[in-house]
């Protein structure tokens, strides 16, 4: 099941992905159905995606909620679950950890450095040591009692963590391709909140350093999310990944 918050934050580059080991993918689009009352039986796996909302925001999107109910589930099953930006934060939130803002955003290019326990992790071991990733959040997660820290930056100390050898959050977006970002380069509501971030950046340098470093996160993103995936075991078994 994909937990999905805006049209313009989908799977990207794990659509193929996951279709081409023979899973079926069902999106729950809050947004256009911000009442939605999913349930993980018959599913192999949950993704939660990255979206402008902020984990204490239940009061203008209820949904937050069910997706906190459907997190402790999955957890309570030990179905794989990989959580992306605002998804990672929303794990954190489920396992008590605090989101809240973190000393700086992270809009565009950040390096990110791999902290020992990476090197082992069944997931994120292709990560290297200091890599430049694509990020876009002003809040971050504090690493929750019994996850592991996998990543850190100077401004966002929770970039990726494990939990109970299940549960991956990743503060950062490998799931994003060219199409993507110049997508949210053009989009309204990307550009203001990149002019309310304070940060000395510009859409222009943005897709300048996208072409720098787009193909090395590719490759990393084809290996990462290959290796989540292959936790799933082969898609002929069906219990399902949701699908529209």
């Amino acid at each position: 099941m994909v937990l999905q918050h805006v049209a313009a934050e989908p799977l990207g580059l794990l659509d193929p992905m996951i279709r081409a080991r023979g899973h079926r993918i069902r999106y729950v689009n809050f947004q256009r159905d911000p009442h939605a009352e999913p349930n993980l039986a018959q599913y192999d796996a949950l993704v939660v995606l990255g979206g402008p909302m902020q984990v204490t925001d239940t009061h203008l999107h209820p949904h937050l909620k069910t997706e906190f109910r459907l997190i402790e589930q999955a957890l309570a099953l030990r179905i794989p679950v990989l959580g992306i930006c605002l998804g990672a934060q929303l794990l954190a939130h489920v396992l008590g950890a605090r989101v809240g803002p973190a000393s700086r955003p992270e809009i565009g290019w950040h390096r990110v450095r791999t902290l020992a326990p990476a090197a082992t992790d069944p997931v994120l071991h292709p990560m290297a040591a200091d890599q430049a990733v694509f990020q876009w959040h002003s809040y971050g997660f504090e690493i929750p009692s019994g996850a592991v820290h996998l990543a850190e930056s100077d401004d966002c100390p929770g970039q990726a963590m494990v939990y109970g050898d299940v549960a991956w959050g990743f503060q950062f977006h490998l799931e994003l391709d060219e199409h993507l970002i110049r997508r949210w380069m053009n989009s309204p509501d990307y550009l203001a909140d990149l002019a309310a971030s304070g940060l000395e950046q510009t859409p222009k340098r943005i897709l300048e350093e996208t072409r720098h470093f787009l193909a090395d996160t590719r490759m990393l993103a084809e290996r990462v999310f290959g290796n989540w995936l292959a936790r799933l075991g082969a898609g002929s078994t069906q219990r399902v990944l949701p699908s529209r």
